[in-house]
């Protein structure tokens, strides 16, 4: 078996092979069968126009090989990519801020000590084209500049993309356009989103939502880390990089419906929670196991099990949310 998976990962101790080669030997039928189509939409032509038809084929998984270009596309970064030629580099050429730079020096040996290509061993090592991203998305984006969490989502697209422009123009695209105000230092839009996952527990899980309130259980405590690592290290790699497909086209109600299908799916065992430190418990075990492994039937799962979800709803719970915590404030 082997120790490190596709992305240079290294499996835990703990990692159970036979189901995970059950799955992936019918999930390799799906790659195979997606690929064609893909190849046919694509016709050698790189490009792709919103359609019906490409949302659908991008819930089902964007093959691996043309995954970096349909996350470009998709997303507008490729649009601002060639609009802006030559800018990455200098960002990077140009005045540092020192406090920037050091900041994201602390952060480099500890984004994925688990991943053997951002070893300092590695021949390449991530860890240099990573400090890039960081670096020029931080002088970009002032307002940002660089937030813990950035260096995770920022090695998952040089991962994928195997170039730094590329991710550096993703990552704009995730912090700019799709995620609302995650990583600013006040975190509002963070803030805001934990709060409507709240509310749409109460909607769709009451129970749950109930259980929360008794035991006096704020949901920043159990999901914050879902938002701001956009599930990394806490669903497995193949299952993020399809919950990233459809984010990248359908905007940031995925990570809801992705937060809403796994509180449902596991409400009986949440309910068995019995006390504030058990509850913690528990939804740090409901992102393990076959459910979340089996990437293919999950996914369909966040289409159907919430429900309707609409960007409406969205929104106005948004308004509520962010002016409650204002008033808070």
């Amino acid at each position: 078996f082997c120790r490190v998976d596709p992305y240079g990962f290294e499996r835990p101790e703990d990692f159970d092979y036979a189901s995970y080669e059950a799955f992936f030997s019918r999930y390799l039928v799906v790659l195979t069968r997606r690929a064609i189509k893909w190849s046919k939409l694509l016709k050698g032509n790189n490009s792709i126009q919103k359609s019906l038809k490409v949302k659908r084929y991008i819930r089902k998984g964007i093959p691996n090989e043309h995954r970096a270009l349909v996350w470009m596309i998709v997303s507008g970064a490729q649009a601002n990519m060639e609009q802006n030629p030559g800018y990455y580099h200098r960002l990077l050429e140009g005045e540092k801020n020192a406090k920037l730079l050091e900041a994201i020096k602390t952060d480099m040996n500890r984004t994925f000590p688990d991943n053997v290509k951002f070893r300092k061993t590695a021949d390449p090592c991530l860890q240099h084209a990573l400090y890039n991203v960081l670096v020029a998305y931080g002088h970009h984006n002032k307002a940002v500049g660089y937030c813990q969490g950035m260096n995770f989502i920022a090695g998952y697209l040089i991962l994928i993309t195997k170039n730094e422009e590329e991710s550096f123009w993703l990552l704009d695209a995730l912090i700019g356009r799709i995620l609302p105000d995650y990583y600013s230092p006040a975190m509002l839009g963070l803030k805001t989103d934990q709060e409507v996952l709240g509310e749409l527990v109460k909607m769709k899980v009451p129970a749950v939502a109930e259980l929360m309130e008794r035991h006096g259980v704020m949901w920043t405590l159990v999901v914050s880390r879902w938002f701001i690592c956009l599930f990394i290290d806490i669903l497995p790699v193949e299952t993020v990089l399809r919950i990233w497909d459809c984010l990248f086209y359908e905007g940031s109600k995925i990570i809801f419906r992705v937060a809403l299908t796994l509180i449902k799916q596991n409400q009986a065992f949440l309910l068995e929670a019995t006390n504030f430190p058990d509850i913690c418990d528990k939804f740090k075990q409901i992102t393990k196991g076959t459910f979340v492994t089996e990437c293919h039937s999950f996914m369909q799962k966040i289409f159907t099990d919430p429900g309707s979800l609409s960007m409406a709803t969205i929104n106005k719970l948004r308004e509520t949310c962010r002016e409650k915590l204002l008033s808070q404030g």
